[in-house]
């Protein structure tokens, strides 16, 4: 099985959309994840976590990021494909019609 890096993108008009949200509807939205939690069964190797405020860093210094990268999961499949079929109805997707998620192969270092 291969390994997979998965981002989540918001605009930056989603964190507040997120603090306005009501306890019920943010409960509602970790249900929702759970039950794709649920679904990917072992195809979900690591739930990931939310991420805050970061940076980009270039060879000039650092300056603010153009997306907000909200989070991210590990996902293990046979290939690529397999690993977009187990995002298919993601929750995620359905928060803000500009979310994005990215999905990467993690590949072996070179020997």
């Amino acid at each position: 099985m291969k390994k997979f890096l998965v981002t989540y993108h918001a605009p930056f008009s989603s964190a507040q959309q997120m603090a306005d949200s009501t306890p019920e509807e943010m409960q509602k939205g970790m249900d929702e994840w759970m039950a794709w939690a649920k679904k990917c069964g072992s195809g979900l190797v690591d739930m990931g976590a939310p991420l805050g405020n970061g940076e980009q860093l270039n060879a000039d210094g650092s300056s603010k990021s153009h997306n907000l990268t909200v989070g991210y999961s590990f996902l293990q499949a046979e290939n690529l494909h397999g690993a977009k079929k187990l995002l298919e109805g993601h929750p995620h997707l359905g928060w803000n019609k500009e979310c994005t998620i990215e999905v990467r192969e993690i590949l072996d270092p070179p020997s």
